[in-house]
Parts: C-alpha cells; sequence; structure tokens
C-alpha cells in the first residue's frame, strides 16, 4: 500500500485522477480508507478557482472511511473503524484557539481545502479530529456528518424559538436540512423559496409548511403573505448570491435574525441601508462551519434515525467521475447532492 488513486486539482478547472503516494501519519494521525465522501457546494468554488487554495490540492472533505493505519501514540481508535473527521485542523496555541474559537485559528488547515483531502482513496487526520462512528451507520449517512455539523452550528447561532417562523432561501442540500432541523427545533411555521422545480418538490416531499415557487412569485412578497405582513422571525440565506441576500434583508421582520449561511464569492459585494439594521433593530449572525460539539450532535441525530441524509442524496459516482459529478453540481440543479464512492 505505497500508493493510491486521487483526484488533483492541478489549477482551475485541470483536475486528474493520479496515481499519488498514499499519506504519511505520524505518531499521533489516522490513516483513513475513504469510502465515501460528498460533493460539497465549496467544492465547485475551489474547482473553478473561486475559493483561493494552494495547489495540487485533493479536494473532498465531507468524508466516511474505515480505519487503515494508526500512529502509535493513537489510542483512540484502532484499524478496522468506521469513522469520520473534523476538517478543522487548529494549532491549539493561538489567542482564537485558546478561545475555544479554533475555526478561527491563527494556522487553520482544512482537510480538502488547505491540505489533501477525500477525493481519493485514503485521507489522514490527527486523531484528536477522528469519531469513531456507529457500526449500523452506513457509509452514505456517515459521509453527511460534516455537512450536517455545519447546519447544526448555524441554527444554534441563529439560536431558533419555539413557535417561530422560519423563512430559508434556497431547496439545495444546506437549505433543505436548515428547513428540517428548524422544524426539529420548534418552529410553527417554516417557509422554504427555491426556482428550481425538482428541489421545490422535494422541499414538499419533506413535508416544509410552506415551499415558495420563486420561479412565479415573489418570494419577499409570499412570505410577508404567509406572516400578517411582518416579515420572518428568522431569515436563513442558504444560496450564497447577491440577489438572495438582498432578499433576505426584505423577508425578515423588525427585529428579527438574518443568519449568513450561503457561501458567497470572496469578491460579492453586497449593498445595505446601515439605517434598516439599526431602526429594525436587526440580528445579523454569520454561521462559517461545525466544530467542536456540532458533530457529536450530527453524528447522534443520524444514528437517531430522525435526519436521514438518504432523502437529499441524488446519485453516487466513482472516483473517476468526480469532475462529471462537479459539473453537474454546478450546471444541474436537479440534483440535489452527490456522493463520490471511492471504491467503484
Amino acid at each position: 500500500m505505497k500508493t493510491m488513486l486521487a483526484a488533483v486539482l492541478h489549477k482551475p478547472e485541470d483536475m486528474r485522477i493520479e496515481e499519488v503516494p498514499v499519506p504519511a501519519i505520524d505518531d499521533h494521525e489516522v490513516l483513513i480508507a475513504v469510502k465515501r465522501c460528498g460533493i460539497c457546494g465549496t467544492d465547485p468554488h475551489i474547482y473553478r478557482g473561486h475559493f483561493p487554495v494552494p495547489f495540487p490540492l485533493i479536494q473532498g472533505h465531507e468524508f466516511s472511511g474505515e480505519v487503515a493505519a494508526v500512529g502509535s501514540a493513537v489510542t483512540a481508535v484502532k484499524v478496522g473503524d468506521k469513522v469520520t473527521a473534523d476538517i478543522n485542523i487548529s494549532c491549539g496555541k493561538c489567542f482564537y484557539c485558546r478561545m475555544g474559537q479554533k475555526l478561527f485559528c491563527e494556522d487553520i488547515r482544512q482537510i480538502g481545502v488547505h491540505i489533501n483531502g477525500a477525493f481519493a482513496q485514503y485521507t489522514k487526520a490527527p486523531e484528536t479530529n477522528v469519531y469513531k462512528l456507529p457500526e449500523d451507520m452506513t457509509w452514505e449517512e456517515a459521509a453527511y456528518i460534516e455537512p450536517l455539523a455545519c447546519v447544526i452550528r448555524g441554527q444554534e447561532r441563529a439560536n431558533i424559538t419555539m413557535g417561530s417562523t422560519v423563512a430559508v432561501i434556497g431547496a439545495g442540500p444546506m437549505g433543505l436540512v436548515h428547513a428540517q432541523l428548524a422544524k426539529m427545533n420548534g418552529a410553527s411555521s417554516v417557509i422554504i423559496s427555491e426556482m428550481n422545480q425538482a428541489r421545490i418538490a422535494k422541499a414538499r416531499e419533506l413535508g416544509v409548511d410552506h415551499v415558495i415557487d420563486a420561479s412565479k412569485q415573489d418570494p419577499v412578497e409570499a412570505v410577508r403573505e404567509l406572516t400578517e405582513g411582518r416579515g420572518a422571525d428568522f431569515v436563513i440565506e442558504a444560496v450564497g448570491a447577491v440577489p438572495t441576500y438582498q432578499q433576505a434583508f426584505q423577508m425578515v421582520r423588525r427585529g428579527g435574525t438574518l443568519v449568513t449561511y450561503g457561501a458567497a464569492p470572496a469578491t460579492a459585494v453586497l449593498e445595505i441601508k446601515p439605517f434598516e439594521i439599526y431602526s429594525k433593530e436587526l440580528t445579523i449572525v454569520g454561521s462559517y462551519a461545525g466544530t467542536y460539539d456540532t458533530w457529536l450532535k450530527a453524528i447522534n441525530l443520524i444514528s437517531s434515525k430522525r435526519f436521514k441524509p438518504g432523502d437529499i442524496i441524488s446519485k453516487t459516482v466513482s472516483l473517476h467521475q468526480v469532475v462529471d459529478g462537479i459539473q453537474e453540481a454546478i450546471h444541474n440543479k436537479d440534483t440535489i447532492k452527490i456522493l463520490v464512492d471511492t471504491n467503484l
């Protein structure tokens, strides 16, 4: 086991399936044989050069796998264990790490973003980042732990309250999860806005209270009609585009909370009126990624079967089809979530 197959991104839109060395591990690291890896919304941004990364890079950060080898000091897991890993590797020494905010670590390294990830047959992670999983959890379910942890983080940052009205913009793989978790968190009415007909159908299938077809009606007006003209208590932007962020500001009620969850391009600029934030006493919450306890919560939620990743996964492709999968994620919005099976 000296080499493996991996999808290596050499520059924007230049990804090749290559034979590369299997990652070497130190005493405190775990080598993981990747079983499944999701194509995240960030992956097309990286692939197209819209997200700054080092080259060459093996992308892929939503993964599940089996422990293939452990460093001499590793005690938490053993060879053969079913695992996933928190992708956020921090230094543990800087101001932010000591404040319990490792996402802002001054030397943060994210698997599949800053360092090689799981669009490969093997990847590695520090023992402290690896989570052992229940044996009855499927590889597909386990590959959804990372995105679910991110959504849990966003829900907790918003502090969604019982009996509230929650509007979600975008019925993609994140927006649909936000809608489901908002209901679990006690929202009395969940509204989702979407233009794509396949995603609209999926939202209805999942039981979202009100599904707005934004291709046929003004979503801002529709939300106001559903809330006696006020707007929603909580608005979650899960698209990452300037027009939908503009909608979000118009959709939230006075005294409400806006969650900026969708990842817009780093160069995107949004014009806002400070007076509106001031006069409406808006709470604006950013939510970037899951970490710490949100991973355990995601594992437990999937284990409970209250959240079922299979409801959102559209298809599975082979490692050799990763580029096709990324292209489909970019161009075919009928496809909601794609997984990569490294064994195909």
